[in-house]
């Protein structure tokens, strides 16, 4: 019977998210393929350097603990999709190996994008540092995100794992967004979300991906249930620009999808990184890059998703 995918939480995962590869990429760009290709065969017992995104997988792969069977029936698969070939991209597994990270499957496509693929692997978020990448899978409709530059540091004393998103254009889509872009009156903003109060909003790119994380929160209420000692991990946060009384339609769509907010912060157009610095989330989505360039020593994903993007991306 083929392996099933479609009961876990998927994450489809770049070399360049889960490590840093300037140096490796330094060499490529200066020295040519075959030199790389050399270079990462003599070095391919040399772990890389973790990168932006280690922080989170990590902690999300011990999520696994809290099931039966880790093994054969995980809570969480992390699937690499590497643009190296299979030769020079053993050093990348190795580098996992040698973090103990479970992660077994990968996929090698010298220098192809791997968005194609994400529907192949039930992949619910695809990250990736490489931004044209992370375009393309949007484009064609795919949960996409760009891992963006930052000093990330991975304390290893923190045991939580926190979670953090804005609300339009990450976990909705942008239907209420475009009305304030194309008025730019934020009192038509409010109006419209006013009158649709009870009117659930349509999903957006990381919708499924925060079911499947809402699910595992409902694991690990339950097993606190029956382990009162025991301190669950994930937490869940909402901060958005959004504020009275939008917020109301906002947290109507959450209760009726089902998802575990622990935190929401509602900000009125406050400057984000004001409660992010003290959040400290481990992995942060928002559709804005506005919104995530005061935010870059945290560990930052833009989903280039939306009414803005479109703007941005048709006048790039």
């Amino acid at each position: 019977m083929a392996y099933d995918l479609t009961k876990r939480l998927v994450i489809g995962l770049s070399s360049s998210a889960l490590f840093d590869l300037d140096e490796s990429d330094g060499v490529f760009r200066t020295k040519g393929e075959q030199v790389y290709r050399e270079y990462q065969r003599e070095n391919q017992d040399t772990p890389l350097v973790t990168g932006v995104a280690y922080p989170f997988i990590r902690r999300l792969l011990k999520l696994n603990e809290l099931s039966d069977d880790p093994i054969n029936n995980p809570l969480v698969e992390v699937i690499l999709l590497s643009r190296n070939d299979p030769d020079t991209g053993l050093r990348v597994m190795n580098s996992i190996e040698h973090y103990k990270l479970s992660i077994t499957r990968a996929v090698f496509l010298q220098g192809q994008s791997a968005h194609k693929y994400i529907p192949s692997f039930d992949i619910e978020l695809f990250l990736s540092a490489n931004e044209k990448d992370v375009q393309q899978a949007v484009d064609d409709g795919f949960p996409a995100g760009q891992i963006l530059d930052g000093d990330i540091a991975d304390d290893i004393d923190d045991k939580q794992l926190r979670v953090a998103f804005d609300f339009d254009g990450v976990i909705i889509d942008d239907e209420a967004e475009s009305v304030y872009k194309e008025s730019n009156q934020l009192g038509d903003f409010h109006s419209h979300e006013s009158s649709r109060v009870d009117i659930t909003h349509n999903p957006g790119p990381l919708k499924k991906f925060i079911d499947r994380i809402s699910h595992i929160q409902k694991i690990e209420n339950d097993y606190k249930l029956e382990n009162p000692t025991y301190e669950p991990v994930l937490r869940v946060s909402i901060v958005t620009a959004r504020n009275a009384p939008s917020h109301k339609r906002a947290i109507n769509t959450m209760r009726e999808w089902g998802i575990l907010a622990n935190e929401a912060f509602f900000m009125g157009g406050v400057d984000k990184s004001k409660v992010l610095e003290i959040l400290k989330p481990h992995i942060f989505f928002d559709d804005q890059k506005l919104h995530l360039t005061s935010a870059s020593i945290l560990p930052s994903v833009h989903i280039p998703f939306g009414i803005a993007n479109k703007i941005v991306h048709n006048e790039g």
